[in-house]
């Protein structure tokens, strides 16, 4: 029997505010997660991208923060900036729901600005570096919080921010609940949860290649240097929605931008960590709403990224791990929609690529064009949907 939000224990005004935005069932993370975090309890959850998790931490730290009279009354940390500005986007309905006001602090941007909406907050989205900078210039006290969120916590491990996480951390009482969420609770995450969660519920969604969503087909493409562009043009032109297009570095973004609208005439917007704020933003706006249908992102985008319609991730420089493949192509097929991962293979690259296509339990690109027959019956089963030939 499906769940409902009122079933797990979620107020009137925040399901009626859910109920606004389409939203009526929860997923399944969010069923795990909230009768715990709602409870009061520490909660630590494996979780892959695209699941719902936003929600599922977002809806307690607004239940829980109503009401108190310290700001801020909830502090949620992230990595990046992108996820900062997704985060405050999905919950300020249900925050406004319960009358609470919501900001985000991070890098990028005024830090006289983003101070004074900081300093009426009942819930703090923030970076690591950026909350230091404002906590050290005394803008900033942690001392009411009584709710925090660690969202992403590999992520931030893997951008080497423990030391700020530790240093932000001290001022943050010790009688909160504190909610962590990660790929992986495994090593460095794990010895983070144990110092910062006492007597925590752990959750784990699988996430197993082999589990990964059905509404996803990956395709790897073997292409030489001379028909590389002319292969992502045309897959960019096939594609009915929105395409994300990844690159190994910053100026690779920006020359396979000016190369796609000189040699092909297609727009695409451009995002990487040499941009100003407003300048990543811009982007964002155009790609977001449909006026550019192609992004052409670094890994900056892997995670954090969360738009809709996208339906296509094409790998223009495959990626470096198993774990950037993953998050790179968790961009489209996200909370039940459809979508296509594109790795696009130079012959020098096909060892590689072949090896990581194996490990994710994908057929290997280079023996066939078609899927194996095992592949086929797995893809009958949970199995994301794997062909190794140009996508239609």
């Amino acid at each position: 029997m499906q769940e409902t939000f009122s079933a797990l224990g979620v107020s009137a005004p925040i399901v009626r505010a859910l109920e606004r935005r389409g939203i009526d069932a929860p997923f399944a993370v969010q069923n795990l997660v909230l009768p715990d975090a709602l409870g009061g309890v520490d909660v630590l959850v494996a979780s892959p991208t695209g699941s719902g998790k936003t929600l599922a931490f977002g809806i307690p730290v607004v239940e829980r923060a109503a009401g108190a009279p310290g700001r801020p009354a909830a502090l949620i940390l992230v990595p990046t900036r992108e996820l900062a500005s997704q985060v405050v986007d999905e919950l300020a309905p249900l925050a406004h729901a319960r009358n609470l006001a919501i900001a985000a602090v991070y890098g990028g941007a005024s830090i006289g600005a983003q101070a004074k909406r900081a300093r009426t907050a009942q819930v703090l989205v923030a970076t690591p570096g950026r909350l230091e900078d404002l906590i050290e210039r005394r803008i900033v006290s942690l001392r009411d919080v009584r709710m925090l969120v660690l969202d992403e916590a590999d992520r931030m491990l893997d951008m080497g921010f423990r030391p700020q996480v530790d240093r932000v951390l001290r001022g943050v009482p010790t009688n909160r609940q504190t909610l962590l969420f990660s790929a992986t609770l495994e090593g460095a995450v794990m010895d983070l949860a144990k110092q910062y969660t006492t007597n925590a519920v752990h959750h784990r969604l699988d996430t197993h290649p082999e589990q990964a969503p059905v509404d996803i087909e990956h395709h790897f493409v073997p292409v030489t240097a001379a028909s590389k562009l002319g292969q992502l043009a045309e897959t960019i032109a096939g594609a009915d929605g929105l395409s994300l297009v990844f690159v190994r570095t910053k100026h690779g973004a920006d020359r396979l931008a000016l190369r796609l609208a000189r040699d092909h005439d297609l727009r695409a917007a451009v995002l990487h960590g040499n941009m100003s704020q407003n300048a990543r933003e811009r982007s964002l706006a155009k790609f977001g709403s449909g006026k550019v249908k192609t992004l052409v992102a670094t890994d900056v985008a892997a995670r954090g990224l969360d738009v809709d319609h996208i339906t296509h991730v094409i790998n223009f420089d495959p990626p470096r791990t198993d774990e950037d493949y993953v998050h790179r192509v968790g961009r489209t097929g996200r909370a039940g929609r459809s979508g296509t991962g594109v790795t696009l293979v130079l012959p020098e690259q096909q060892t590689d690529v072949a090896r990581l296509a194996q490990r994710l339990g994908h057929a290997h690109p280079l023996k066939s064009a078609e899927p194996s027959r095992s592949s086929r019956r797995r893809r009958q089963g949970r199995s994301p949907k794997s062909r190794f030939s140009a996508p239609r």
